[in-house]
């Protein structure tokens, strides 16, 4: 049965390491286009060995750079991913066949993480994300950090599960979490939270429970301990640095860290 062809959309930045397995995931697509921000490993050799259309354009903000790739897609329906993701077999086939008769705008579709040196648990909750999208009804949130899709119209869930290779080390996960949080007091600034001091003191504890808790990375092991006690520092960070921004004037005491390009 024929379907809708594919354009599958990927940002980068040196991710040699990863970028082979992703492509290799959606390479049924009909498009593969690989918008990079100036790496300098092999990331887009590996790219167009594996067939994508390779564009190369400075790093202008996730969700801007992840616009700009969408914007270079030559097909309607758009497979969004990041460099270090890679569609499951089973996913690539929903993928392809929900895309014989599309019944909504936009497509939820679930991420499994690899928490430092295991997959996480199979009954830990697993984070949703809109990837597979009509763009002519969808656009990039525009926020600093934690950009999303936002689609226009109807949006289902889909059942198919994307591997997520993050950070494989403590020490990459939390650069991460002291880059992502300077990005993140530009977003919170603007929205002008009150009771900070409280929420440095309170939402840590929160943000460890629901983690470690709630969405079940309790029975990841250390490995989920280890995580959970990571993104409570996250939390704490982003009140912290955004303390310090308003303790300052509003002009902080140095630029933020540079994001890692092309990577979630």
């Amino acid at each position: 049965m024929a379907r809708e062809p594919l354009s599958v959309v990927v940002t980068t930045w040196n991710n040699a390491d990863t970028i082979g397995t992703c492509l290799a995931s959606v390479a049924f697509a009909d498009e593969i286009v690989v918008l990079d921000s100036g790496s300098t490993d092999a990331t887009r050799e590996i790219a167009l060995a594996r067939g994508a259309r390779v564009e190369v354009r400075a790093f202008a903000g996730y969700s801007l750079q992840k616009q700009a790739a969408i914007d270079l897609a030559q097909h309607r329906w758009v497979l969004l991913l990041d460099s270090d993701e890679a569609l499951t077999a089973l996913a690539a086939e929903r993928v392809r066949s929900v895309l014989e008769s599309p019944d909504a705008a936009g497509y939820v579709l679930l991420r499994r993480e690899w928490v430092f040196w295991r997959w996480q648990p199979d009954r830990a909750r697993l984070n949703h994300y809109v990837r597979l999208f009509d763009r002519t009804r969808a656009r990039m949130s525009g926020h600093e950090v934690h950009e999303s899709v936002v689609v226009e119209g109807p949006v289902k869930r889909l059942d198919a599960v994307i591997d997520h290779y993050g950070e494989r080390d403590i020490e990459g996960r939390v650069d991460k979490a002291n880059r992502y949080s300077s990005l993140q007091v530009r977003d919170r600034h603007a929205r002008a939270p009150r009771f900070l001091r409280m929420r440095m003191v309170l939402y840590p504890t929160v943000a460890f429970a629901r983690y470690y808790f709630w969405r079940g990375h309790w029975r990841g092991g250390w490995a989920g301990f280890v995580a959970a006690r990571v993104h409570a520092f996250y939390a704490f960070l982003k009140y912290a640095k955004l303390y310090e921004l308003r303790r300052s004037g509003g002009e902080g005491n140095g630029r933020p860290f540079e994001a890692e390009r092309g990577q979630d």
